[in-house]
């Protein structure tokens, strides 16, 4: 674990060690974390996480859609201070725990928390500014299509989602194309990030949103963590 974990991490593996201290004591006793997955932390969830930011340009916009106990998006912020993150998570238990882990880790300049659904960062909702992103990451959230739904509104023309998956990548994605292009996404690809660090690597689908598919706010500019809307 540790040369993988020192090589996804750099400098910041001290504070990527409190994260995970904080998700086997405070994440297990508030129900975000499973009692077994506690002596899997590292393995199963920080480092399959913090591969993902290969596919990550410097200096992006990240939303972390059904974030829960900050999966990926607190691992991608840890390992990557050039990136800035919103969690979006709508169950008030989890918000408050990321709201605390945030603070207490010191990201509250480049981590914030949205308590809402995608759909509802999306268009804005109770007078919160619509907002989008360079990059929308979500892990075991949703099949490809209901998360192509939710997760693309969310990204700029350009920019993508990218949906950390398991051994159904292929399939999901052959099943699921023709849907993803009708929300106005390019083809999916799966990719393999951390190939030679971990193993196994994470297998991520990626798709650029290519169109801008619906009705789109008229009055308001899209917050892109205090940028206007590109597209």
């Amino acid at each position: 674990m540790a040369p993988a974990a020192l090589t996804l991490f750099g400098d910041r593996l001290d504070l990527a060690a409190a994260y995970a201290e904080l998700l086997a004591t405070d994440g297990v006793v508030r129900g975000l974390i499973g009692p077994r997955e506690a002596p899997r932390i590292w393995d199963r969830h920080l480092l399959n996480c913090a591969a993902v930011a290969e596919r990550i340009p410097s200096g992006a916009t990240v939303l972390d859609v059904g974030s829960g106990a900050g999966l990926p998006g607190l691992v991608l912020a840890i390992a990557r201070p050039d990136l800035t993150v919103t969690l979006i998570e709508p169950l008030a238990r989890r918000t408050s725990f990321l709201v605390e882990v945030v603070e207490r880790l010191g990201l509250t300049k480049s981590v914030r928390v949205f308590r809402g659904r995608a759909d509802e960062a999306a268009t804005g909702s109770s007078g919160r500014e619509p907002i989008s992103g360079d990059v929308v990451t979500a892990r075991a959230v949703a099949p490809l299509d209901r998360l192509a739904g939710w997760c693309l509104p969310l990204a700029i023309r350009g920019g993508r989602l990218l949906a950390l998956k398991g051994s159904s990548a292929e399939a999901e994605v052959e099943e699921h194309a023709d849907v993803v292009a009708r929300l106005g996404g390019g083809e999916p690809a799966v990719r393999l990030c951390g190939v030679a660090v971990i193993d196994p690597p994470t297998t991520v689908v990626e798709i650029v949103r290519e169109r801008m598919i619906g009705p789109r706010p008229a009055a308001k500019k899209r917050s892109r963590g205090g940028r206007p809307r590109r597209g």
